[in-house]
C-alpha cells in the first residue's frame, strides 16, 4: 500500500504553515496599517503616527517585552513560568526598599535584587524537573510566594522613590531608567529591552545552549541520548526567565519612582501573549526570539490605537484574547512540526 506523504494529503495546509511561520510578522504589519487607517487626526497629523505615541507605544511594551524574552526559552524548552509578573513586583520592591530604606547603592542594590530573582526562577525550576511536578503548578505556586514576599518586603505598604542626597532618598543616577533619549522621544526603559533582546536573539540562536533548549523542547528522549544535559538546560530556562522579571522589576521601579506589591499584576498573561502570538509552539522545540519582539510590539500597538479610538477596555481585552486563540488555534491546525523556527 503507497504512502501518501502529509504535505500531499493535505496541501490545504500549507498556506496556514507559511501563516504560522510569519504570523506574528503579518499581524504586526495589519496592525500598523490598521492604526494608521483608523487613527484619530489632530492638527492634520495621524496621532498614531506623532512621536509622542509611538515613544508611549514602546515604553509601555518594555517591561512585558524583557519578561516575554525569558518566557520564550521556557516556552521551547517544553515548560511554562507563570510567576514572572510576581518576580517583577518582588524585584521593584526590592529595588525600592534597599535603595530608599536601607540607603543601599546602586551598586549592591540591582546585583542582589537580580541574584534573588534567578534564585527564585532556579528554584522552581528545580522542583518542576527534579520533582517531576508539572510546571504550571510550581509556577502558579511561585506566583504566590512572590506576592507573600512582595508584602513581607514592603510591609504592605506602597514605596515611593524620591531622589536626592541623605536618608530616606534614592540616588539619582536611578531616575535616568524614567528618562527618554534621542530628543525625549526614545525610553530608556526601551534601550534595556531592545539590548537585552539582541543577547537572547543571540544566545537562542547563535549558541549551543540555544540548540540544546530546542533539541529538549522538541524531543527529551532523543535529546538525553544525545548526550544533553536534560535537566541542567530544564532548570536554567526558568533562571533566565527569573533574570528576565528581575529586570523588568528594576526597570518597573525606575520608571514609575515606586514600588509596589502588586506590581506586574497580569502581566505573565501578556508575556504569554506576546510569546504565543510571536509563533512558538506551546508543545515546545520550536520557536522564534524575532517572533516574540514582533509579538510584543503588535499587543502594544493594539492596544494604542484601540485607546486612541476610545474603545472600552473590556472590548481591548476580547480583541487581545480573540488575537491569541487564533494564534494558538493555528498551531494546532498545522501542527508543531509547522511552527516558526
Amino acid at each position: 500500500m503507497s504512502t501518501i506523504a502529509p504535505s500531499a494529503a493535505r496541501p490545504h495546509l500549507r498556506p496556514l504553515a507559511l501563516l504560522v511561520r510569519f504570523q506574528s510578522l503579518l499581524g504586526l504589519v495589519l496592525v500598523l496599517l490598521g492604526g494608521v487607517l483608523f487613527s484619530p487626526h489632530r492638527h492634520g497629523r495621524i496621532l498614531f503616527l506623532a512621536a509622542d505615541n509611538v515613544a508611549n507605544i514602546v515604553r509601555s511594551i518594555s517591561e512585558t517585552g524583557i519578561l516575554a524574552l525569558g518566557m520564550t526559552f521556557v516556552i521551547i524548552a517544553g515548560g511554562i513560568d507563570l510567576s514572572v509578573g510576581a518576580v517583577l513586583g518582588l524585584s521593584s520592591v526590592l529595588t525600592a526598599a534597599l535603595l530608599v530604606n536601607d540607603g543601599w547603592t546602586l551598586a549592591s542594590t540591582l546585583p542582589l535584587v537580580l541574584l534573588v530573582a534567578v534564585v527564585f526562577g532556579l528554584l522552581q525550576g528545580v522542583l518542576s524537573t527534579r520533582l517531576r511536578i508539572q510546571a504550571f503548578i510550581v509556577t502558579l505556586a511561585g506566583l504566590q510566594a512572590a506576592r507573600g514576599l512582595a508584602l513581607i518586603a514592603s510591609d504592605n505598604n506602597f514605596i515611593n522613590i524620591t531622589y536626592g542626597d541623605g536618608p530616606g532618598r534614592a540616588p539619582p543616577g536611578f531616575a535616568l531608567l524614567g528618562e527618554r533619549l534621542f530628543g525625549d522621544t526614545f525610553p530608556v526603559a526601551t534601550l534595556v529591552f531592545v539590548i537585552l533582546a539582541i543577547l537572547a536573539a543571540f544566545l537562542l540562536n547563535r549558541t549551543r545552549y540555544g540548540r540544546y533548549v530546542f533539541a529538549v523542547g522538541g524531543n527529551e528522549r532523543a535529546a538525553r541520548l544525545s548526550g544533553i544535559p536534560v535537566q541542567w538546560v530544564r532548570i536554567s530556562v526558568y533562571g533566565l526567565s527569573g533574570l528576565c522579571a528581575g529586570v523588568a522589576g528594576i526597570v518597573h521601579a525606575g520608571q514609575f519612582s515606586f514600588g509596589s506589591p502588586n506590581d506586574g499584576s497580569g502581566y505573565e498573561l501578556n508575556a504569554i501573549a506576546a510569546v504565543v502570538i510571536g509563533g512558538t509552539d506551546l508543545f515546545g522545540g520550536a520557536g522564534s526570539m524575532i517572533g516574540t519582539i514582533a509579538g510584543a510590539v503588535m499587543l502594544g500597538a493594539l492596544a494604542n490605537i484601540l485607546q486612541l479610538n476610545d474603545v472600552s477596555a473590556a472590548m481591548q481585552l476580547l480583541a487581545t484574547g480573540a488575537i491569541i486563540v487564533l494564534a494558538a488555534g493555528l498551531q494546532t491546525v498545522v501542527g508543531r512540526d509547522a511552527g516558526s523556527r
